[in-house]
C-alpha cells in the first residue's frame, strides 16, 4: 500500500491545473497523516512540493476567489497549520487567515449553516461539513478563538438535524428555501442516501471529535450521532467488504461497491477506534474494508498500480448543463474512474490511521 501511495504522489498532478481546490486537499491530508504515522520524510517532501506553488508569500492562493463563497475551497487549508509548525514562513497563516475571512462573511441559512456555495443558495450538503468545519476548529485553536469552535460544533449539530431522515441516516442535501426540484417540499431534503456524502459526514464527525476531544464533543451532543452513523454504516457493509454507491439499496440494478466511500468509512472507523470509540463489529468491518481496498489496487500495462471503482463526481442541481435530481438513477449515471483524489486521499488517510491505531490503541469509551 505504501509503495502505491509513494508512486501516486510522485506522479500526481494538481487536480485543477494548480488552482487551490478541495481535491488536492484530500491528497494533502493523506500525505500529512502518512508522515505523522511513519515519520518518513518522503511524505513531507511530496507535500511541500505540491503545496508550495499554490501559496504566495503574501498568503494569496492560486486561482482562489473569496467572493465565490465556495465551502469546498476551505478544506485544503487544513494543511497550512502543519506547514506553519514546520517552517518560519508567515505565508501559511496568512493564507489561513484569508480562508477564515471567507468564513466570516460566508452566507448562512436561517439555522446558521454555511451555504454550500454562493451558486447553491440556502443549501446545506453533507460534503460541506468536512470541507469547512474541521478547518474552522483548527484555525480557532491556532488563534485562540473559542467562539469559532462553539460555532463549528453548533453548525454540525444543526446540519445533522436538518438532513436527518426518518430511517436514522442522512440526506445528501437540504434546501432551506424549499425551491430546488430535488428538495422535498415538506422537509427540504434530497431523496437519496449517497454513500460518499455519508463518508464526508463521517470523516467530519471523527475529525471534529479528535480536534476538540471526546468530552467536549459529547457535551455538544455529537458523540451519539457519530456512534449512530457508524453503527448503521457497519450494518450496510457488503460481502466484498465495501459499501454500495446507493448504500441502502442492495437490490437496485446497476448498484456497485464504490471505492471512495468505502475508504472514507474505513478512515472514520479507524479514527473512531483510535479515539477509543468502541462499536459492535467495528474491528471486523475495518479488516474487511482493508481487504476490499486491496482488491481495487489494479496493475496497469504500463506498470502503474491504480485504485479503481471511484465515482468521479456527484452533486445536486444544475451543473454543466445537466440537472442532478438526487434520484438513485442519477447517482448511478455518474462515471467511475481510477486514482481520483477523492478516493486515493481518503485511502491514504485510512491506512495512516490504521498504522497509528496498531501502534497505540486506546481504551474504549
Amino acid at each position: 500500500m505504501l509503495e502505491y501511495f509513494d508512486a501516486y504522489a510522485a506522479r500526481y498532478q494538481p487536480y485543477k491545473g494548480g488552482d487551490w481546490c478541495y481535491e488536492d486537499g484530500c491528497i494533502y491530508r493523506g500525505l500529512l497523516l502518512l508522515y505523522q504515522a511513519t515519520g518518513q520524510a518522503r511524505w513531507r517532501d511530496h507535500l511541500m512540493r505540491l503545496v508550495q506553488p499554490q501559496v504566495a508569500p503574501d498568503g494569496s492562493l492560486r486561482g482562489y476567489r473569496i467572493d465565490e463563497y465556495n465551502i469546498d475551497n476551505i478544506l485544503a487549508g487544513r494543511i497550512l497549520f502543519a506547514l506553519d509548525r514546520w517552517t518560519d514562513d508567515p505565508r501559511w497563516m496568512r493564507a489561513a487567515a484569508l480562508l477564515a475571512r471567507q468564513l466570516d462573511t460566508h452566507p448562512r441559512t436561517d439555522s446558521g449553516n454555511y451555504w454550500h456555495k454562493l451558486r447553491y443558495p440556502h443549501q446545506v450538503w453533507l460534503d460541506g461539513l468536512y470541507m469547512g468545519l474541521p478547518f474552522q476548529i483548527e484555525y480557532a485553536q491556532a488563534t485562540g478563538d473559542s467562539a469559532r469552535i462553539r460555532d463549528a460544533l453548533a453548525q454540525m449539530s444543526s446540519a445533522l438535524a436538518v438532513t436527518l431522515r426518518d430511517d436514522g441516516l442522512y440526506a445528501h442535501g437540504y434546501d432551506a428555501a424549499r425551491v430546488q426540484e430535488w428538495a422535498d417540499p415538506s422537509t427540504g431534503r434530497s431523496p437519496s442516501i449517497w454513500a460518499r456524502a455519508l463518508g464526508w459526514q463521517a470523516m467530519a464527525l471523527v475529525d471534529c471529535a479528535e480536534l476538540v476531544g471526546l468530552a467536549e464533543f459529547d457535551a455538544a451532543g455529537l458523540l451519539a450521532p457519530l456512534r449512530g452513523l457508524l453503527a448503521q454504516v457497519i450494518t450496510w457493509q457488503q460481502p466484498d467488504g465495501g459499501w454500495l454507491q446507493l448504500m441502502t439499496m442492495p437490490d437496485l440494478a446497476g448498484n456497485y461497491t464504490e471505492s471512495s466511500a468505502s475508504a472514507m468509512f474505513a478512515y472514520a472507523m479507524t479514527s473512531a477506534a483510535a479515539l477509543g470509540v468502541d462499536l459492535p463489529g467495528q474491528n471486523d468491518a475495518i479488516a474487511r474494508v482493508t481487504a476490499f481496498a486491496r482488491t481495487r489496487l489494479v496493475p496497469m500495462d504500463n506498470g502503474e498500480v491504480q485504485f479503481g471503482g471511484i465515482c468521479h463526481v456527484a452533486g445536486l442541481g444544475g451543473f454543466s448543463g445537466v440537472y442532478r435530481d438526487g434520484s438513485p438513477d442519477y447517482y448511478l449515471s455518474e462515471i467511475q474512474v481510477s486514482d481520483d483524489a477523492k478516493g486515493t486521499g481518503p485511502l491514504m488517510m485510512a491506512h495512516a490511521r490504521a498504522l497509528q491505531l496498531a501502534q497505540a490503541p486506546l481504551q474504549p469509551v
